[in-house]
């Protein structure tokens, strides 16, 4: 493996990381008016991703870092390209951050409004990475339409399964349901996106692709659409800790799937050869990716068995 291709990898692994933690965090907040009942309800929900939130928001910053030292010309494309819906996507994790800290610190009509910072900043920024993603696969308003309609629905089944699974009581059935509510949009979103991902591998500009010319690009996303069905069942079961593990594979499988469409070219007219650094600097980057990342990853790694019990009211 030369180090180019090394680097899209763990540009891809960060990227996966972030949407499988994320994920659950924005599920969290978008589900937040739905599941809870009065505020030692809301306390119960937040405090289940309070200790990691700010920690998985990590990875977004680590992934576009690693984006900008590696492939810069990736990097600049991606920002450049994507300019409004990434200035949105800002304001939506400033708006949720901002409203997650001052939460505990205010009340009456002022936690109140943190409350709706909370939920508008998780809906909006899932939506959007889905239609960014979407939008960067299909060029069309109807893949970017269905890209958000899947990342938000499958962001909101994830939360909902990590709430189940983190809490006790009412509250946690109230979240298996509306994992499930969620999983009645998320399924058919799936079905219907999953086909397009691989699909929107164009051999010599072709309308379409060939799909036994990447076999392992459709098997990823088959596998996507059964772990997904797997997740949707088993917290039907009431099987939290497996569901939970099915949905993170789901959002895994599917995020592997886009980046190797990626692989093929990340920006229309840019090969991943073309987009990045000179072999010094991936050289470099490499020694400090592997001195640095296990201490990082053990830490994260550690701070959920510390908070891994489930939170009661």
């Amino acid at each position: 493996m030369d180090v180019t291709t090394f680097w899209f990898l763990v540009v891809a692994f960060l990227w996966t990381g972030y949407f499988v933690l994320e994920g659950f965090d924005f599920g969290v907040g978008a589900l937040l008016p739905l599941v809870t009942r009065d505020e030692a309800e809301r306390r119960q929900a937040l405090a289940t991703i309070g200790p990691v939130w700010d920690g998985n928001e990590v990875w977004l910053i680590t992934a576009v870092g690693a984006m900008f030292a590696a492939f810069p010309a990736w990097y600049s494309g991606f920002l450049s390209g994507f300019y409004l819906p990434l200035v949105m996507v800002l304001a939506g994790l400033i708006v949720r951050g901002v409203a997650l800290e001052w939460r505990g610190k205010v009340e009456g009509r002022e936690r109140a409004l943190c409350d709706a910072g909370i939920v508008t900043g998780s809906v909006l920024t899932a939506f959007l990475w889905g239609g960014i993603f979407g939008h960067m696969l299909s060029g069309t308003l109807a893949g970017t339409l269905v890209g958000g309609a899947l990342s938000l629905s499958l962001a909101m089944l994830h939360g909902g399964v990590f709430l189940a699974l983190k809490t006790a009581g009412p509250l946690r059935a109230r979240a298996r349901r509306a994992a499930l509510t969620a999983a009645a949009v998320a399924v058919p979103a799936a079905a219907l996106a999953l086909p397009g991902v691989p699909a929107s591998i164009r051999p010599d500009g072709a309308a379409g692709a060939d799909w036994t010319a990447h076999p392992l690009v459709w098997a990823a996303a088959v596998a996507a659409m059964v772990a997904l069905a797997a997740g949707v069942a088993l917290i039907w079961r009431r099987r939290e800790g497996w569901a939970f593990t099915a949905t993170a594979g789901s959002i895994t499988l599917l995020t592997a799937t886009v980046f190797a469409v990626l692989w093929q070219a990340p920006l229309p007219g840019l090969t991943v050869a073309g987009a990045a650094s000179g072999p010094y600097t991936l050289g470099l980057l490499t020694w400090i990716g592997l001195i640095a990342l296990p201490f990082v990853l053990a830490y994260q790694a550690w701070t959920y068995w510390v908070f891994r019990k489930r939170v009661t009211a």
